[in-house]
């Protein structure tokens, strides 16, 4: 059964109301989002309460959220407060004035939304054991995902919103507001961040502000990929971004390629903490997570204790079938015949264990462009692959994706338009596993399993590929054999077929 979650992020920064439909347990998928800047925690650094703009902008910004779900039918918002609500003095009568407009407002603690931040982390890479920091308009907060579960956490006053008005007083700051932040930084991080360079793990940042520093790290080096999510942001990278911003004033800043311009007077203090962190924790990037608190809401509604995907590789190429089906028998097959065709020519490939993840990824998800439509499914495919993170898959990894569908049917695999992605070597990769996934597709021509299996006779000049199956499958042994030109390129060798009894 189909259910739907509304969950309202309501931040030191913005407002987001996002809604997922999902079956529980098998898939979800995001159908709508309303975002708000509300700036709630702004003033809050300096008289400690939420300032009456502040309060009506949320007011608005909830009944909007609240009139929408009633127009659409969607169930009872559920709405979850941070760092701003939870540290402001005059909290309780900010929570009177929404439940007065009929809504319930979750304070969450610290500890609650730091929780929340490392589920979504957790089943939204293949990290077992990282540091999980998310940089709000009000806090930042460290924490320590051990086993794939929160183990502990810390909470600093050093949102982009509170920072800025803590220590930029300038515009641009100056020399000496700068050094302020960055002393207290050090003085308040300073365990935590040694903590982190001592244990060698890596760090996935969330959060608006650091996806926005990201972006523009991006468009500075005209990165082939407009995806966020397990993007490696470096901090020698992050560091020309911030002395840019740092030079200018806040109407520049608003006019740098990839920056929001309703950040622009937030997020030199939330680069200037960033750095600080990324120098003092001695690391050389952070991976970007494009998933949050909100995700990490959603996966404690759609997955039982300890909510926590089994396989998240498995789950998420799953889950686009879950939204994109296809006949399932079909895509079995050509996922057994690759796994098999890979095997077999392992002794000329010498590739293992990763490529061959890579490869039954490709082979699960190689018809899903046939939900837009038959005709040019491969690119539609490859579309698919790349306008949405595919999580559990780096970069890379996802690019390499996207070429196998693209290229599945027809065509020489090429690297473009992901070059600066994939090197020379990923370049071999990407014929040898699309050799597989292709005639792993033609030996299922029919779509009716009549090739029940492949044995490979391998000689110096050629390979005899024997076709188990019923019969003579004249129209797989036809179409496979059409494909001996990239079979050679990949593999220097002629392709014979022999089709033998089952």
């Amino acid at each position: 059964m189909v259910e739907t979650a509304s969950l309202v992020d309501l931040g030191s920064n913005s407002a987001r109301l996002v809604v997922y439909e999902f079956e529980r347990g098998h898939g979800f998928w995001l159908v709508d989002e309303i975002r708000e800047v509300v700036r709630l925690g702004s003033g809050v650094a300096r008289t400690g309460e939420l300032s009456r703009d502040a309060i009506d902008r949320a007011l608005v910004a909830l009944r909007t959220f609240a009139d929408f779900a009633r127009a659409t039918e969607l169930p009872p918002l559920r709405i979850m407060a941070t760092s701003a609500v939870r540290t402001a003095r005059n909290r309780d009568e900010f929570l009177d004035s929404v439940r007065a407009t009929g809504l319930e407002i979750d304070v969450l603690t610290g500890e609650h939304e730091a929780e929340q931040g490392v589920i979504a982390v957790a089943n939204s890479t293949t990290l077992t054991d990282a540091w999980v920091m998310d940089l709000g308009g009000g806090s930042i907060q460290l924490s320590r995902m051990r086993d794939r579960r929160y183990e502990s956490g810390t909470a600093h006053p050093f949102g982009a919103i509170r920072a800025t008005e803590q220590f930029l007083g300038s515009d641009p700051p100056t020399a000496r507001e700068v050094a302020a932040l960055e002393r207290a930084v050090d003085k308040q991080l300073g365990p935590v961040l040694e903590e982190i360079a001592a244990s060698g793990l890596p760090l996935v940042a969330m959060g608006g502000t650091v996806r926005n520093l990201a972006r523009a790290v991006q468009r500075r080096g005209d990165y082939p990929w407009k995806l966020m999510h397990g993007y490696r942001l470096g901090t020698a990278d992050l560091d020309l971004v911030t002395e840019q911003l740092r030079a200018l004033p806040i109407s520049g800043r608003s006019r740098v390629a990839g920056l929001n311009p309703y950040r622009a007077d937030i997020i030199l203090a939330g680069a200037l903490v960033i750095r600080r962190v990324l120098e003092a924790a001695r690391l050389e990037a952070l991976t970007i997570s494009g998933y949050g608190m909100r995700e990490g809401a959603l996966y404690q509604e759609f997955l039982e204790p300890p909510h926590l995907l089994d396989d998240v590789r498995g789950f998420h190429v799953g889950n686009l079938l879950w939204r994109y089906p296809q006949p399932p028998e079909h895509t079995g097959r050509v996922v057994e015949l690759c796994a098999q065709l890979f095997a077999e020519l392992q002794p000329l490939h010498g590739y293992g264990p990763a490529e061959a993840g890579l490869l039954r990824a490709a082979a699960r998800l190689h018809d899903i462009g046939k939900a837009i439509h038959f005709r040019d499914h491969a690119k539609h495919g490859a579309y698919l692959l790349s306008s949405a993170p595919v999580p559990g898959f780096d970069h890379r990894e996802q690019a390499m994706l996207s070429l196998l569908l693209r290229y599945h049917r027809a065509g020489r695999p090429r690297r473009a338009p992901y070059g600066p992605l994939l090197n020379e070597e990923d370049a071999r990769i990407l014929v040898v596993l699309e050799t597989c996934l292709r005639l792993a597709e033609y030996l299922e021509r029919s779509r009716t399993g009549r090739v029940h299996g492949v044995r490979a006779q391998i000689r110096d000049a050629a390979v005899t590929l024997e076709l188990i199956a019923d019969g003579e499958p004249w129209v797989e042994f036809w179409e496979t054999q059409k494909q001996a030109p990239l079979f050679e390129s990949a593999f220097a060798r002629r392709l014979h077929l022999k089709i033998v009894s089952a």
